[in-house]
């Protein structure tokens, strides 16, 4: 099966494969700056780099979509700068595809103090540092964290800020809710949500510049929320749909929420999972038709000593590697495991060497391509 789908040569999804034992496909995303083969793992690189890695390891590694943060990048060095550089491509030397977020999860961290917090409901407004957050129809004002001069950012100015930018997918303007919130305030918020999204597409429109948009899907665990989101943002001329806001206390009632929201999504238009990534959520995730997914998650654990295998997680700090003189994964080509082995890597870690922190993300990031080709293939032999 090949079906290509889109109306602009500059993106297009084409779908390669759909399973006949669950929802799981294999597709390709065409972009200005290449492929993405999916499903496919997204890099993290918030300041526009992956922590440790330059952005040509990075590529080389075999990362064709990497997310970068359009408040932090608003906030330093700023959008004019990196669009006098020739855009966040060539700023960063990056060849490949690229992806913006629209600034609404600094809504989130900024009002409610991250999702850890919100988890446990000790989120709560954001006072010190001076990064209140204003939340009205306009859209959002609060202060830089660095130096604290007021910052706006509207449907409007999130979309200028990453047409600035440059990226091949962008993401529409959005707020960002915690678990736990009341419901009428979710409601007032889901429904000024899909007007931003309005004005985030007719922006948009006004100089598409070879760029994709994406519509965020809200509702939190909410069906009827979801649904309502989903039938709203589905009628109008997005090119791809990311599932935002928050998916659940546990991977349980995401994979409850996902099921029941995901058969509503096109299945002509690619579906990123915004924010997930770890190993246990792909693998609830991937049968359920998703694309790409974001995460910070196997690069963070690469830095505190957590190497990802495919019998589990490696703590490189527990005591009984200090004699072991293989490499982290038998079989693994990443530069990593072909040149060093676990005792001298914990050796490194002991010391608080910053080299081992480079050597153990690239082995994490390594794996996370890796483990979606596997992904991809087994899909296509019908195992998935």
């Amino acid at each position: 099966m090949q079906v290509a789908v889109g109306k602009d040569k500059h993106f297009r999804f084409e779908l390669i494969h759909q399973s006949r034992k669950s929802r799981a496909r294999v597709g390709r995303i065409h972009t200005p700056h290449g492929i993405i083969d999916t499903p496919s793992f997204v890099a993290v690189g918030t300041n526009g780099t992956v922590k440790t890695l330059d952005s040509r390891t990075v590529q080389d590694l075999g990362v064709q979509l990497m997310f970068c943060n359009t408040y932090h990048l608003l906030v330093q060095p700023g959008t004019e700068i990196i669009q006098n550089a020739g855009g966040l491509h060539k700023f960063m030397k990056r060849d490949l595809p690229l992806i913006t977020d629209s600034g609404g999860f600094q809504v989130f961290s900024l009002k409610y103090g991250g999702v850890a917090a919100e988890l446990k409901s000790k989120g709560a407004k954001k006072t010190s540092g001076g990064c209140v957050v204003k939340v009205t129809e306009d859209g959002v004002a609060f202060r830089s964290y660095r130096d604290g001069h007021k910052i706006f950012l509207s449907p409007e100015t999130s979309i200028q800020a990453q047409k600035a930018l440059g990226a091949d997918i962008i993401v529409a303007f959005d707020e960002l809710l915690p678990y736990h919130i009341d419901k009428r305030y979710q409601q007032l918020s889901l429904d000024r949500t899909h007007r931003w999204a309005q004005r985030s597409l007719e922006e948009h429109k006004k100089n598409v510049k070879q760029q994709a948009l994406y519509a965020v899907i809200h509702g939190g665990v909410d069906c009827d929320m979801r649904k309502q989101s989903c039938d709203f943002l589905t009628k109008h001329d997005f090119d791809g749909f990311g599932i935002g806001g928050s998916v659940g206390k546990n991977r349980q009632e995401m994979h409850e929420m996902l099921s029941f929201m995901a058969p509503m999504l096109p299945g002509d238009k690619p579906r990123h999972l915004l924010g997930i990534g770890d190993l246990p959520s792909l693998e609830l995730c991937v049968p359920l038709g998703i694309d790409t997914f974001d995460s910070a998650h196997p690069t963070k654990a690469a830095r505190h000593g957590l190497f990802f295998t495919k019998n589990g997680g490696l703590r490189i700090l527990k005591s009984g590697n200090c004699n072991n003189f293989g490499s982290v994964q038998p079989g693994c080509v990443c530069h990593t495991c072909k040149h060093y082995s676990v005792a001298y890597l914990q050796h490194l870690f002991k010391a608080n060497e910053p080299t081992v922190q480079a050597l153990a993300t690239i082995h994490n990031v390594h794996f996370m391509v890796q483990l979606m080709a596997e992904y991809r293939r087994r899909i296509l032999a019908g195992d998935v």
